[in-house]
């Protein structure tokens, strides 16, 4: 299951990681690299939906499938807010609430089903939630612009990466509550 369509969208997302900070270090003026970044981000961004689609429509799902996909959208997130962190564009206490999460829940997954206890950690709504702000407040802030004559990017981006950080501490402290009781009866 390495080379399925879903999971080739799902190394796709991986892949497009060293092109979306490399477009930053072209000699390009910044506009050209906000719309090469953004117009990538987005594109590659689709695959997470697209891939799961497509896995499920062609019945093509499989455990390195679920494994990957996460990694994926872990990887192209955490990679887009450096880029954005080092541009001036998001803060870096939204930067290492995102990524502190990321790294926090997933170490609490694997810990988890060390311990057979996987399913209390299990995706739940507010991750995708999560999810979905990141991947809609990446492209306004990796923009940095004026959408339509009349969209400030940067002010939408900047509002829409907070509610990101918001949903990734209430996501995580929903994670935490749902293990610690798996956590207390294997302690004992």
């Amino acid at each position: 299951m390495f080379f399925t369509i879903p999971t080739l969208l799902t190394w796709a997302r991986i892949a497009s990681i060293p092109l979306i900070i490399g477009v930053f270090y072209l000699d390009w003026p910044m506009a050209t690299k906000n719309i090469v970044a953004t117009s990538l981000f987005v594109l590659f961004a689709a695959t997470d939906w697209l891939d799961g689609y497509l896995a499920r429509k062609l019945n093509q799902t499989s455990a390195f499938g679920a494994f990957l996909d996460p990694v994926a959208d872990k990887f192209l997130i955490c990679a887009s807010l450096l880029v954005l962190l080092e541009q001036g564009r998001v803060g870096a206490v939204v930067a290492l609430i995102i990524i502190g999460r990321e790294i926090a829940i997933s170490a609490l997954r694997e810990w988890m089903a060390q311990i057979g206890a996987s399913r209390s950690v299990a995706v739940h709504m507010l991750g995708k939630l999560k999810t979905v702000a990141q991947m809609v407040a990446i492209p306004f802030l990796l923009y940095d612009g004026g959408l339509f004559g009349f969209i400030d990017t940067r002010l939408w981006g900047t509002a829409l990466i907070w509610v990101a950080a918001v949903l990734t501490v209430w996501s995580m402290a929903y994670y935490l509550r749902k293990a610690i009781p798996e956590i207390r009866a294997k302690a004992r």
